[in-house]
């Protein structure tokens, strides 16, 4: 499901599995304008770097290209090492990037702050992987009050966030306070799974709200789903429920 900026609605079925490619064409996406092909370094490899500096974008111009590239965020022995990625890269002027935070963490607060400094776009999410409760908090609770609160300092401070939640009370918080502190429509974007929860995305649409569909593709979509139900069962209640739901 498509929100186009003139408002319009555009349902476009994913039910075709393409092979994984050897190169991602984005003059598909550079048509539309508002491309965003989210990465994963354990699907990638050490190939992610290349990947993104990259003729194998096939960009013809990567520094002005409107394709723009998120660095999805793994378990927590992965972070640090993801972030330093990210910024190798905008070392480099390749600016289109972005990076994921996850709120269960405990160390995101400081690098949020770190982000929106940098006026880095960020894509918030509660957090798939399992994790000791040293690095980690272990209540549903202060997870969702961590995201609320690092979601309120991305909305008002942060460079065009993305609000990657399903959780309709967490959905609800980010419009209200969005209306107290007059933070325009198009300065964020909520973000979710596609085929999960099509009624609440709709009517954020017809509300004025950006919505962002992300969808696995090519042959290992399958895996990928896997790797986050086996990491966290939590995760297979939640799509179970949501199926569920129109």
């Amino acid at each position: 499901l498509l929100a186009h900026r003139d408002g319009t609605l555009e349902d476009r079925p994913t039910h075709r599995l393409h092979p994984w490619p050897t190169e991602f064409d984005t003059r598909k996406f550079e048509q539309v304008g508002d491309g965003l092909l989210s990465l994963e370094r354990a699907a990638l490899g050490r190939s992610l770097r290349l990947l993104l500096a990259a003729p194998i974008l096939n960009i013809s111009d990567p520094l002005n290209s409107p394709m723009f590239v998120r660095i999805d965020m793994e378990g927590s022995d992965t972070t640090q090492r993801t972030l330093d990625l990210f910024y190798r890269l905008r070392s480099e002027k390749l600016n289109n990037t972005g990076v994921v935070i996850q709120a269960y963490l405990r160390r995101s607060e400081e690098d949020v702050e770190r982000l929106i400094g940098d006026g880095v776009r960020v894509r918030l999410c509660k957090g798939a992987y399992k994790e000791p409760e040293a690095l980690a908090f272990p209540e549903k609770s202060d997870v969702d009050a961590s995201y609320v609160k690092l979601m309120k300092r991305l909305m008002l401070h942060g460079n065009y966030p993305g609000i990657a939640t399903h959780d309709e009370s967490i959905i609800l918080e980010a419009k209200e306070y969005a209306k107290v502190e007059k933070i325009a429509k198009n300065r964020f974007e909520f973000q979710m799974l596609y085929g999960i929860r099509r009624d609440l995305q709709t009517s954020l649409i017809q509300e004025g709200y950006l919505v962002r569909c992300y969808t696995p593709f090519g042959d290992h979509w399958y895996p990928y789903y896997m790797r986050r139900l086996a990491e966290r069962p939590a995760n297979a209640i939640f799509i179970l429920k949501n199926l569920l739901k129109p």
